[in-house]
């Protein structure tokens, strides 16, 4: 039996619920019943995720709506504080469907000219954004991409980038990971996320970092390599080579140079569906080497009970557990 195509009502009904859904889904105060009701409409037609996927888009390019003192569209001037993102998306919503005021949102700064979304799941990537930057991406890295009239926005979702900036003094390269940003005018550096963690490494050129804790920034130098967590007041500097491993991957490596498991680790996850978990502290401290392909991870977790003093286990959660094995004390 034929499945009859939905009037321009019926599909009109559709991207309303999929707007209303991806606006509650993340609002602070969406409950369980209203995430079970989500999930009964998004399985029950194609339609509905296909819809809802494409507002998951929109809402990225709200995340890039800039946080300035200038005055933001009424809908979103009169809405409180802590409902602004929700009302944002609204606001993009209907922006991206006026192509007059999308136009008078980008002379204003609100919208962007284009929005790239970027994914490396299989294989390293290279892409060239569309105003001539270049970035390569790290296995298992998003990236959302947006041109603005004042600036050019790039979010790293998670995962880890390299990226060649092309110059334009009058259009900085602002790069959002973690909690801080990175602002840049045309330059090379790598920047890698994993959970809260964020490293920055400069190539070449300069850059200033900004955290939401301080808004004073730190400018790095060629050589030099700052790294923050969630809730540091300022990042962490420090130098490094142009030959330092933590770019290896670059070239499809994983360097592990005489590192404790606990700073490994990170390293290591990045590459893992599941984070591989330290049973103490105790293991965190055995140390651990080589170079590895980074297709080759998993092998790699599987074979540490052969080269270092650890077993496997599992926890609840079915994330394997490294633990050591205890030395045994000598008999006097």
């Amino acid at each position: 039996m034929t499945e009859q195509p939905l009037s321009e009502a019926e599909y009109d009904a559709v991207t309303d619920a999929a707007a209303h859904w991806c606006m509650r889904l993340h609002a602070f105060d969406c409950t369980v019943a209203e995430r079970q009701a989500f999930e009964q409409w998004h399985d029950a037609h194609p339609l509905h995720a296909f819809e809802y996927a494409a507002m998951l888009e929109i809402w990225d390019v709200a995340d890039h709506l800039p946080r300035t003192s200038e005055a933001p569209p009424p809908v979103v001037r009169v809405t409180p504080p802590s409902r602004w993102r929700t009302y944002a998306v609204a606001a993009a919503i209907s922006l991206v469907a006026l192509p007059l005021a999308a136009f008078t949102s980008w002379e204003a700064g609100w919208l962007p000219s284009s929005y790239e979304h970027y994914e490396a799941t299989s294989g390293l990537r290279h892409v060239t954004l569309t105003d001539g930057s270049e970035v390569e991406l790290n296995l298992g890295t998003e990236l959302v991409y947006s041109n603005y009239k004042d600036e050019r926005r790039a979010t790293l979702k998670k995962g880890e980038a390299f990226f060649k900036v092309s110059h334009d003094l009058a259009h900085p390269f602002v790069v959002r990971a973690g909690t801080g940003q990175i602002r840049v005018t045309g330059t090379q550096f790598n920047v890698w996320k994993y959970d809260d963690q964020v490293r920055v490494m400069l190539l070449e050129g300069s850059v200033k970092i900004t955290s939401d804790a301080s808004h004073s920034g730190l400018s790095l130098t060629p050589g030099m390599q700052a790294s923050y967590n969630l809730g540091d007041a300022q990042p962490q500097l420090q130098a490094f080579s142009p030959h330092d491993p933590a770019l290896a991957w670059r070239t499809g490596k994983l360097i592990l140079d005489n590192l404790p498991l606990v700073d490994a680790l990170p390293l290591i996850n990045r590459y893992l569906s599941k984070p591989v978990m330290l049973a103490d502290t105790g293991t965190g401290n055995i140390r651990i080497g080589g170079i590895y392909d980074i297709h080759e991870v998993t092998h790699l977790v599987s074979s540490l009970p052969k080269v270092l003093p650890v077993y496997l286990t599992q926890n609840q959660d079915g994330n394997t557990v490294l633990n050591s094995i205890p030395r045994k004390t000598p008999k006097t």
